[in-house]
């Protein structure tokens, strides 16, 4: 724990986003939706990690697209840029310069064993380094801001572990300089699946788009997405994730968009006779949690210029607080002061 960590009176918790597609209703319940929740009461920092999206294939225009498309959607769900630092990573300089610090203390074999990189790695002809290392690249945006608390889901929890070693490591050799993270699992948040195959997590790049809940999908497309969602042949209304899959999502859904005035899942399946009623549930629900979203995004989109100046004020707050973290870690493993 460092001297700035000990005299912050609030939890500091960062949540970051890749503009790798678009925001989907999993991004919102999981992450967007607890972070608003918690900022009046944590120091929330919210990073677009637009370098993260360059480790696989990708197109220019669509990630700087989707870097302004993702910033636009978070404000209009609700980060107040007041009390969250929302910015893109590209635009502090000292997440490279920390990544590079901190590979220095990374061995080869600790990336290679990362199950994400074994896993989009295998069959690829032609495979980034970046790849490799991204997992540093991420525990550097971790402890570049003192980070203490890091919401993760299940898939992350490895990476989560490396910053926590890496950061204990430098700590140990060169002296105290890094935070140490914990992880926040999602707890009671449930799982958002895919609509079309219900055993798989909706993903802004699902395998098949009938089956993802975008953020700024109209209503239409809602209707008819929850409307052709999988069930199965029972007919029963329950909420059992093992052999109703579909169901249990679908209430999963109604659960998670009702506020914190709704029941469990598992509470909520009582109250319909058919998977027709629920399905019409469902999107009664969905609708009425993403207009409001609608309606501000329509405005912010009228104004590029507003997002633009919140991401330009975030940068710089993040540049401040990013600057003495690298400084420490610099003079800590030897380098000599500019």
């Amino acid at each position: 724990m460092t001297t700035a960590t000990r005299t912050r009176a609030r939890t500091r918790r960062l949540t970051g986003l890749k503009p790798t597609g678009h925001l989907q209703l999993g991004n919102l319940i999981g992450a967007i939706a607890p972070m608003c929740a918690g900022q009046h009461a944590t120091e929330s920092i919210l990073m677009i990690a637009d370098l993260h999206a360059l480790t696989v294939d990708h197109r220019p225009h669509e990630v700087r697209a989707l870097t302004r498309e993702l910033a636009a959607v978070a404000l209009a769900a609700g980060v107040d840029p007041d009390r969250t630092t929302l910015y893109v990573q590209s635009h502090v300089p000292e997440h490279t310069e920390l990544h590079y610090l901190l590979e220095c203390a990374t061995g080869y074999g600790e990336a290679q064993r990362m199950i994400q990189f074994k896993e989009r790695a295998s069959g690829q002809r032609h495979t980034r380094l970046s790849l490799l290392t991204y997992p540093v690249l991420m525990a550097a945006d971790i402890l570049l801001h003192d980070t203490e608390v890091v919401p993760v889901g299940a898939d992350q929890v490895q990476h989560l572990e490396l910053a926590r070693s890496l950061a204990t490591r430098f700590n140990t050799r060169y002296g105290e300089t890094f935070t140490v993270p914990r992880a926040a699992l999602p707890g009671g948040t449930a799982r958002i699946m895919d609509l079309a195959d219900p055993t798989a997590k909706m993903a802004k790049s699902g395998t098949s788009p009938a089956g993802v809940l975008h953020l700024l999908d109209p209503p239409d497309v809602v209707r008819h997405k929850i409307g052709r969602a999988v069930t199965d042949n029972h007919d029963r209304v329950r909420y059992d994730p093992a052999r109703q899959p579909g169901v249990a999502n679908l209430l999963a859904i109604l659960a998670a968009t009702t506020g914190p005035a709704g029941s469990a899942p598992a509470d909520l399946a009582a109250r319909f006779d058919s998977y027709r009623q629920l399905k019409a549930a469902v999107i009664e629900a969905v609708i009425a949690r993403l207009v409001p979203l609608h309606r501000r995004y329509a405005e912010l989109a009228a104004d590029p210029e507003a997002v633009t100046r919140v991401l330009r004020a975030g940068a710089a707050r993040a540049r401040e607080r990013a600057a003495g973290t690298v400084a420490r870690a610099r003079r800590a493993v030897g380098l000599l002061r500019a």
